[in-house]
């Protein structure tokens, strides 16, 4: 899909924060011998420099700016003896100005989400599937806008936990909104804003905010937006953490839930009418059993009685699903599986508009919840391979679940992509694949089980999903073990569960491996 040539540049100063756009103008000259020019702490601020809460739109000038303690190391020694604190980390900061081929001219006007190069009608995945993504997921953010500081390709990564200002009118001017900066690493930095800006082009959102894990999302959320004595209408299949702390800590500030079936729409809307909502919260898929919610049904229900909606993506990654343009508010991700893609960094992440997103920056910034800038950088360097990476997987993923349907020792296959899967309808329609999770029920009781799982040579027994490596998990085992049976079964956990997550090896070494494995069951 071609990516045109003018941008719209996405992100604000919200609610006294200090993630902004870095000053002084974006130059084609690498000499370094381009004027940057500042507003006088005196004047009014001149076209381009924004107030606190003013939004950065596509009208305004490309900005760049180094902190004052960097312009003095501009000479070749200097550049030369900075590791990775140096000048050429400043490059970092950057806005998202490449545009989204597929959003719509009018700007007013819904995101239509179609999956017809990738879905076909029986639900299978066309295996030449081209994400409309892949530009956005290796550019954006970073192409243009950056300082023509450094050469390299990679932006780099501001170590800092604070930042100068040269005197104090220059201060003064941060705090009225005349003078656009980074305060403290705990309200911003420009290698993480970088990252923040690449899922918002993923996600079609006006901004995004980046924590330090996905449960540091997923709470602050939670807290940011709903009131004392509030009630959240969530799903019965959900992480585990995230159940506890709907049941355990909301409550100690008087909020209550209620959990539906996530196709139970009629006790969605009884909910409704008989409680002070303020959420539906919801993953789609979930975990474990990745069941479905009709996002654009569901969103039209709860903005009737305006209650927001904020859907977990996780196992959908933005390649497969758009939440936003489907009607929800706010999409969540544990950044720290596909997004990252590694298995080797923790982050979470929220997408939405700059009201809603700020308010939970607001609190954020309180409890500081604050992402590394080395892990934004690993998220920025995993990111640019998500659409290639879930290709593979959503491939392998739907092959696997056909080849353990078909299995005599296997009594059930747990597949958004099987035409057996209770929401398979809702699937095809908002999603342009189905994630690279199989789960399934092993023919036999939890020591049968075990000995599958323990058979398999390819994944690692281990939780989370989403990275290179396959990985495996019996969650009766790994997640909910200091649980009794009895408590396992009301919860829907099975001792013949296992939740397979398919990573980027070949389809025939996987294959293989499983088969061999359901021997020893």
């Amino acid at each position: 899909m071609a990516v045109a040539n003018s941008c719209m540049m996405m992100g604000a100063q919200i609610a006294g924060q200090a993630r902004a756009p870095p000053l002084f103008e974006c130059r084609a000259d690498t000499s370094g011998s381009a004027k940057h020019e500042r507003p006088d702490s005196g004047s009014s601020p001149p076209t381009g420099f924004l107030k606190r809460g003013a939004c950065f739109g596509a009208s305004a000038p490309l900005i760049l700016r180094f902190p004052p303690n960097f312009v003095r190391q501009l000479s070749i020694k200097a550049r030369r003896n900075c590791s990775n604190i140096g000048v050429a980390q400043v490059a970092a900061a950057s806005v998202t100005n490449i545009p989204v081929s597929s959003a719509p001219a009018n700007a007013g006007e819904p995101f239509v989400l179609t999956c017809n190069n990738s879905v076909q009608a029986d639900g299978a995945l066309v295996e030449d599937f081209v994400s409309p993504d892949g530009t956005l997921a290796v550019h954006s953010g970073e192409k243009t806008g950056r300082a023509i500081v450094t050469d390299a390709i990679a932006t780099p990564i501001v170590q800092t936990s604070t930042y100068t200002f040269k005197n104090t009118a220059e201060l003064i001017a941060f705090q009225e909104g005349r003078h656009i900066s980074y305060e403290y690493g705990r309200y911003g930095n420009p290698t993480t804003q970088v990252a923040e800006e690449k899922i918002s082009a993923l996600e079609r959102a006006e901004t995004t905010l980046l924590l330090a894990s996905g449960m540091c999302a997923t709470t602050t959320m939670m807290l940011a937006l709903l009131p004392a004595g509030g009630h959240i209408i969530t799903t019965t299949d959900c992480y585990r953490r995230t159940r506890q702390f709907i049941q355990t800590v909301l409550p100690k500030m008087g909020i209550k839930a209620t959990v539906i079936d996530p196709a139970d729409i009629d006790s969605l809307e009884l909910a409704l009418e008989e409680n002070n909502v303020s959420l539906f919260f919801s993953e789609s898929p979930t975990n474990p059993y990745l069941r479905c919610i009709d996002i654009e049904l569901v969103s039209k229900i709860c903005h009737r009685k305006g209650v927001l909606v904020c859907i977990d993506c996780t196992f959908a990654t933005p390649v497969n699903q758009k939440a936003l343009a489907l009607g929800a508010d706010i999409v969540l991700h544990s950044v720290t599986k596909y997004i990252a893609g590694h298995n080797d960094v923790l982050a979470g992440s929220l997408s939405g508009s700059n009201k809603i997103i700020g308010a939970v920056r607001a609190l954020h910034n309180v409890l500081g919840g604050v992402l590394s800038p080395n892990a934004a950088y690993l998220i920025l360097r995993g990111i640019k391979t998500l659409h290639l990476r879930v290709q593979q997987q959503n491939s392998t993923a739907l092959r696997i679940a056909r080849t353990l349907e078909a299995h005599p020792k296997v009594s059930r296959v747990h597949y958004p992509g099987l035409e057996s899967h209770p929401e398979h309808h809702i699937a095809k329609r908002q999603m342009s694949g189905f994630g690279g999770v199989v789960s399934f029920e092993i023919v036999g009781d939890l020591q049968a089980t075990s000995r599958f799982i323990d058979s398999l040579k390819i994944p690692y027994i281990a939780p989370s999903l989403g990275g290179c490596e396959s990985l495996v998990e019996q969650p009766t085992i790994i997640s909910y073990w200091d649980q009794s049976s009895e408590e396992r079964a009301r919860l829907g956990i099975k001792d013949n569960l296992v939740r397979f997550s398919c990573g980027v090896e070949a389809f025939d070494d996987i294959e293989s491996d499983v088969l061999q494995a359901l021997e020893a069951v």
